[in-house]
């Protein structure tokens, strides 16, 4: 066994790192996730593989914490409000009463295992719901990868209703968790007179609690955030991004503090700061990105170290009948019975975000929670919660792209916009990249001839390969893609 040490832990850990990009870039051409590698790059490091000992489950929720934190602050850096805005409704809803009923749904179905004589596996009741709780939310990390790492363009507005979807719903899915492990613990402890209008009160309470101070929270660091990048005037850009970065754990850290939810605070914030101007955007946006990558690596792969997978498979003929229930029941049922509202969304739609169930680190995180609290079976939760994440991102996540095409939920990519490789500062302007047509040129083939509104100046013409510098008398031909820089707020 190889133990990690102060000493050997850049050595080790960088190692890791470079084997598991090269692994994620050989699996890509497969069509696998590129997070199921790094989780699988960890399983075979760690004890059943090479033999890396790592054990720590305390150390490995704290990176999954922090990890968690900066990947939802980045995806809701990345929303915008006018896309998510007609999905608002679908979006909220199923990010709370569909964890819900997938909480329901798949914890009376492993009570129901329980129950079974013929299966060696047997849990308490309110612990088969414990279970279920830590699965019942989509991962974020896994949804923004696909949908974004694979340029994967949807029709009926259904790539934000993923993303709002994966990005609101872990706090419903963290507030039932723990919401369950401090009822486990009551139940199983030395008082167990509890009645059920009790529980139901706490719960109610904890669910106020955690939504209201969360969203609350969010929104207050969000607006002071955006003020605080505009306002304060720093030497050295670097740190625009350092100084948000710090923003962020704070959100998380003193909402968690007045029992609140982080995680929701964090993803509010990251939606108001991204909507809205603030200094060095560029410049932040590459920092967080780095970042983001780094932490889901970092994520991923101290979770499959974590894992014994000769404990694991012990527990796939149960993991394996719960995963397939979820895919193909629970979930879809939650999907259906949550939108029933909404009947402007096609039956397609909904077959394709019932699909669009991924399992990630998520899941697992959450299942460390009751290992920490010594919960009765809370080795067996970890075990069956680490088999279907796999099971779900093998299934699921490589066939997204496939069941979309299927249900021909496909739409063409958008011709890339790159804006010439240009960048300014945000508070200059807004930079906008026009292809004109034949019909643009009727009036006449010179710029001062193309009468543009004002508050618009041509900066760069692009004709074929050759980058020509603009003024009054140049001859423009159809084709020609113009780099404009404009102070409206709307693109033409």
């Amino acid at each position: 066994m190889i133990y990690f040490t102060s000493e050997n832990l850049l050595f080790l850990g960088s190692i890791l790192i470079f084997v598991s990009i090269l692994i994620s870039k050989a699996g890509y051409r497969f069509g696998l996730p590129v997070l199921l590698l790094f989780l699988l790059a960890g399983m075979l490091f760690g004890s059943d593989g090479l033999g890396l000992e790592f054990n720590n489950v305390r150390q490995a929720q704290f990176v999954g914490m922090a990890a968690l934190c900066v990947i939802l602050f980045t995806g809701g850096m990345e929303t915008k409000i006018k896309e998510i805005q007609p999905v608002l409704g679908p979006g909220l809803v199923l990010s709370t009463v569909g964890v819900i009923l997938t909480t329901a749904l798949t914890g009376l179905f492993i009570y129901a295992l329980s129950c079974w004589d013929q299966v060696p596996f047997a849990l308490p009741f309110v612990t088969c719901f414990l279970l279920a709780a830590t699965m019942s939310s989509t991962d974020s990390a896994a949804v923004f990868n696909l949908l974004r790492g694979k340029n994967i363009h949807l029709k009926y507005n259904l790539k934000p209703t993923l993303e709002l979807e994966s990005g609101s719903n872990d706090p419903m899915a963290y507030i039932l968790t723990i919401m369950l492990i401090q009822i486990a613990g009551e139940v199983t402890g030395p008082e167990t007179d509890l009645s059920a209008w009790h529980l139901i009160g706490e719960a109610l309470w904890i669910l106020v609690q955690q939504f209201g101070i969360g969203a609350a929270a969010g929104v207050l660091m969000g607006f002071a955030s955006v003020w605080i990048i505009n306002k304060v005037n720093l030497k050295n850009t670097p740190l625009y991004a350092i100084m948000l970065l710090s923003i962020v754990f704070f959100t998380f850290s003193v909402t968690g503090f007045l029992n609140g939810n982080g995680y929701l605070a964090v993803y509010i914030a990251g939606i108001i700061i991204g909507n809205h101007k603030i200094a060095y955007r560029p410049q932040i946006s590459s920092f967080l990105d780095g970042l983001t990558w780094l932490m889901q690596i970092g994520m991923f792969l101290t979770l499959g170290l974590l894992v014994n997978p000769s404990d694991m498979m012990k527990l796939a003929p149960m993991a394996l009948l719960i995963g397939i229930f979820m895919i193909i029941i629970a979930r879809p049922a939650s999907v259906f019975l949550s939108l029933l509202p909404f009947r402007k969304i096609n039956f397609r739609s909904k077959v394709f975000i019932s699909w669009v169930g991924l399992r990630g680190a998520v899941p697992i995180i959450f299942a460390t929670y009751p290992v920490v609290d010594n919960i009765p079976g809370s080795d067996q939760i970890f075990n069956i919660v680490f088999f279907i994440t796999l099971l779900s991102l093998v299934i699921q996540g490589s066939s997204i792209p496939s069941v979309a095409s299927w249900l021909k939920l496909n739409e063409p990519a958008p011709e890339e916009d790159d804006k010439f490789g240009v960048e300014i500062p945000e508070e200059a302007g807004k930079l906008v990249e026009i292809t004109l047509s034949a019909d643009s040129l009727i009036h006449g083939d010179t710029l001062k001839e193309l009468k543009l509104p004002d508050g618009m100046l041509v900066m760069m013409i692009k004709r074929d390969e050759r980058f020509i510098v603009p003024n009054g008398r140049v001859k423009l031909k159809a084709g020609d893609r113009l780099l404009i820089i404009s102070d409206h707020i709307d693109e033409p």
